[in-house]
């Protein structure tokens, strides 16, 4: 079999879709199954590996709080030359932007070649005014899917709720960890080794992640705490405003490490003694909860859709305050911080979740989905 991943994101920054395209790619490859990975070009100059495809060219653009990508191939004749050498078995869609996902699947058409269309959602569209407000768009959506993909995948219940009407094979099947590479024996930073309580942040600092409202609970958390630590790893429009509002409020130990990538980012979910996701709305899963939970550290933040999802009926549910309640979030950052036996408790826990998250249990899913959609168009 060969798969070929069709991710509408650039490569260039980190990303959720980016690692779990990496994560399965990397899975697949284990297993003898040849993939390749079709992606965007945004800067001039980019290098990946062998199995990375360029194709098309992705702008920037903020959404609904966060940033998008607008995607399209200038040269269609690239698409076809790619589909036509690589011969995929299956083609698997990460998200659908246009006007480049139409643009495939338009120039597919025209290549008699009995590829099986999978599509997977990341995004959580309830977050988008555009398709609250004109559901017109979702139905022919959903319309042009039922003619062109033969299956479904949604990394939560909550995004299938959001595909009404569509006719073939849905499934959910969540988003995955590497658990050789989120895991408590990777050595943390002995810089922070002092003693303090490292509370740690780590995501694009822009309106959607939140990054304000757990600065307001730090800085409630301080005024009867002075042994704590907040460490900021991540970039993004608001960090300017986030550096503003710690110097006025004179907030001590708030450290802002810039955009990381890679080994490192495990390394600093070992650094920290409780790690804190403050997104406030549109998230559809909760995969940096899960990496932190891989390291055996106790997770909390606002309860968006796809935390509260991720973690309903479990101990960890009661970690997650309203959305923007700084004055909640702090409390429950408090009872984790005088509770050396509860964050214990709480990783402990969270390890044991994690493993069942892991790339060889969730890449099994994927290849029974992929057998199911494929006897359909066999």
């Amino acid at each position: 079999m060969k798969v070929g991943f069709i991710c509408f994101h650039s490569f260039v920054n980190p990303g959720g879709v980016k690692n779990h395209i990496l994560g399965l790619s990397k899975e697949f490859e284990k297993r003898g199954i040849e993939t390749k990975i079709i992606i965007p070009r945004r800067k001039f100059g980019e290098k990946y590996g062998k199995n990375v495809i360029i194709m098309g060219m992705s702008l920037p653009f903020n959404i609904g709080g966060t940033q998008g990508d607008f995607c399209m191939n200038l040269n269609p004749f690239s698409i076809k030359k790619v589909l036509k050498k690589e011969k995929f078995d299956v083609l698997h869609f990460h998200n659908f932007v246009v006007p480049s996902a139409w643009q495939i699947l338009e120039t597919q058409k025209g290549i008699k070649q009995n590829t099986c269309n999978i599509l997977t959602f990341h995004a959580n569209l309830d977050s988008m005014p555009i398709f609250r407000r004109m559901p017109y768009f979702s139905k022919l959506f959903i319309k042009n899917l039922n003619e062109r993909m033969d299956g479904v995948i949604g990394v939560a219940d909550l995004i299938l709720r959001m595909f009404k009407g569509y006719k073939n094979p849905m499934k959910v099947i969540p988003n995955g960890i590497d658990t050789n590479e989120f895991n408590p024996n990777i050595e943390g930073y002995s810089k922070f080794k002092d003693g303090k309580i490292n509370i740690l942040f780590l995501g694009r600092i822009e309106e959607r992640k939140g990054l304000i409202y757990l600065l307001e609970a730090y800085k409630l958390l301080q005024e009867k705490h002075n042994n704590l630590r907040l460490i900021i790893v991540g970039d993004g429009i608001l960090r300017k405003d986030c550096e503003r509002f710690v110097r006025f409020n004179d907030l001590k130990d708030v450290v802002f490490e810039g955009q990381k990538s890679g080994k490192c980012i495990a390394r600093y979910f070992n650094t920290c003694d409780i790690f804190c996701s403050p997104a406030i709305f549109g998230e559809s899963f909760g995969i940096v909860l899960l990496e932190a939970m891989a390291c055996k550290k106790p997770v909390c933040g606002f309860s968006n859709l796809g935390y509260k999802e991720l973690l309903q009926n479990t101990k960890g549910e009661k970690f997650l305050a309203p959305p923007r309640d700084s004055t909640k979030l702090a409390l429950i950052l408090e009872s984790l911080i005088e509770d050396e036996k509860l964050r214990k408790e709480m990783g402990e826990w969270g390890y044991e979740t994690a493993k069942n998250y892991s790339w060889e249990k969730i890449a099994d899913q994927v290849l029974e989905f992929y057998n199911i959609c494929k006897k359909k168009i066999d």
